[in-house]
């Protein structure tokens, strides 16, 4: 996913890009043939954090629902140092045609497609401030011509396919890769970026236009030892130079400690696994109590789930948005009466359209007509009846009084996160911070204050931001959760092609 942020009633989505079985190899043979792409670290500054926020974290609307990497024979494990933008955008170097011509991609795990802005994009200002393709600069160019195009949650790509070499660090794929040249990339989005393009890491099954991802190249033609590949993102602010490391066929033991927990892939297209439980200073908040689709994903920066949870979550950090009236409309009206349905068994997804906020589409000619007339306002509060639905089944779970329930409602919608993502918290307060933690595979795994408190400079003066952020995918896709680079920071993570599975181990800094 590089990797890898739509706004959802009062929370959003946020496109960041704040951007093996395995057999470890021992450390002299790990040594080898190492390809390193430098990763580069910046003071992390207010400006800064939201250009990255335009500008990477590429969950793919079109398949979430949301609106809106030696040489032929050498079979070496390869190692693929990476640049990090602010802790945000985790970038590293390719090369494209014979000679190589080079670009800064993210290698994002939630995407499968690889991506350049081409010479032949005129008309987009992004492609004047990024390295672009020279199919004429390039022995090996086949001309394929394919229209093709991407959507992304705030930004978007168009262009043609086009076949070359592809080399990633010593690995060079010869001949039939197909990859995208852009042509238009509109607005902001990629003007910010840092990077040039895209490497998608995920299944075949959601490559746009069921063009062969790269990797699975790779493995196709052995160059690789291990159908396996694996990250380590540096989080170490005081480490400028050194962003992380992709190792492709393997992973390198230096950057972990203890042995990898493993757990299946449940659904191939983005490396999606089964979570537990959610727990706040080791406490069960019973988010997750019939289990939670995650994607683990190397394209979004942060930490996403469900907006109603997360606003929940930040409440209990102690991180505060900004205010929803229709949030505090819906409690107003309905907060009582949603209690009441909830006591006497109705189920959850039929409170909202009971109480009359969400419409109800039966077939027939008024459903359409109704749909017709939907206007955002009523989207917003259906969203928030539905978010303040799982805020009143949890409090329900701890035996509160009605009135108890509405109060904490009140003071939830206070914590839904703003449009532009931020949701701040007192920096002088962190060491006293719960920690969180999610349970996969019957075993925790615990992300400190420190971990997932983000702390930006705006103004000469420091400003902290929470790492949870609001996303709501609609079914079938959805509810999911985002574990990003928040999560793979802290967590050495491998994916198993070979074996469809994700392992986790405590990463070494």
């Amino acid at each position: 996913m590089a990797v890898s942020l739509r706004l959802v009633g009062a929370a959003f989505l946020l496109v960041l890009g704040i951007i093996c079985s395995i057999l470890v190899v021992d450390v002299s043979s790990a040594q080898e043939g190492l390809g390193r792409i430098p990763l580069k670290k910046r003071a992390l500054t207010k400006e800064r954090l939201k250009a990255s926020r335009t500008a990477a974290g590429f969950l793919r609307s079109n398949q979430l629902g949301v609106p809106f990497p030696p040489c032929l024979g050498s079979l070496k494990e390869d190692y693929l140092p990476l640049k990090n933008y602010l802790d945000a955008q985790y970038f590293g170097e390719i090369g494209i045609g014979t000679p190589p011509q080079t670009f800064d991609v993210i290698f994002d795990t939630g995407s499968s497609n690889l991506w350049v802005p081409s010479s032949k994009c005129f008309l987009s200002l992004a492609c004047w401030f990024h390295h672009k393709y020279k199919s004429s600069k390039s022995s090996t160019y086949h001309a394929n011509g394919t229209s093709f195009a991407i959507q992304y949650g705030t930004g978007s790509m168009s262009g043609f396919l086009s076949q070359d070499d592809v080399t990633v660090g010593d690995i060079t794929v010869k001949g039939q890769q197909v990859f995208a040249e852009a042509t238009i990339e509109p607005g902001l989005t990629f003007l910010a970026a840092k990077f040039d393009g895209i490497l998608g890491l995920g299944f075949k099954e959601i490559s746009q236009d069921k063009v062969t991802p790269l990797w699975y190249n790779i493995v196709d033609q052995k160059l690789v030892p291990e159908p396996v590949f694996s990250f380590w993102l540096n989080r170490d602010a005081s480490d400028e130079g050194n962003g992380g490391e992709l190792v492709l066929g393997g992973v390198d033991p230096k950057h972990f400690k203890g042995e990898h927990l493993y757990t299946p892939v449940t659904k191939e297209g983005y490396w999606q696994i089964e979570m537990g439980d959610f727990l706040i200073n080791g406490r069960s908040t019973g988010f997750c109590a019939g289990r939670c689709a995650a994607i683990v994903d190397s394209g979004t920066s942060l930490l996403a789930g469900p907006s109603g949870i997360v606003a929940e979550i930040n409440l209990a950090i102690g991180a505060t948005g900004v205010l929803s009236e229709q949030c505090k409309l819906v409690v107003a009206q309905y907060g009582d009466l949603i209690v009441e349905l909830l006591l006497a068994q109705v189920t959850p997804d039929k409170v909202c359209s009971q109480v009359g906020v969400c419409k109800v589409n039966s077939p027939g000619i008024a459903s359409v007509l109704d749909r017709e007339r939907a206007d955002a306002g009523d989207d917003v509060l259906c969203s928030v009846c539905e978010m303040a639905v799982v805020w009143v089944q949890n409090q329900l779970r701890q035996n509160q009084t009605k009135s108890q329930i509405v109060s904490y409602l009140n003071q939830l919608c206070e914590r839904i996160p703003s449009p532009n993502g931020e949701s701040v918290v007192d920096c002088n307060a962190i060491s006293q911070l719960p920690n969180v933690g999610f349970t996969i595979e019957g075993q925790t795994f615990v992300l400190t204050p420190e971990q997932y408190i983000l702390e930006v400079s705006a103004g000469g003066q420091s400003q902290c931001i929470s790492g949870f952020l609001g996303l709501d995918v609609p079914p079938p896709a959805g509810p999911l959760w985002i574990l990003g680079d928040v999560f793979m920071g802290v967590y050495h993570t491998v994916f198993d092609f070979g074996n469809k599975r994700v392992g986790f181990a405590e990463a070494a800094h």
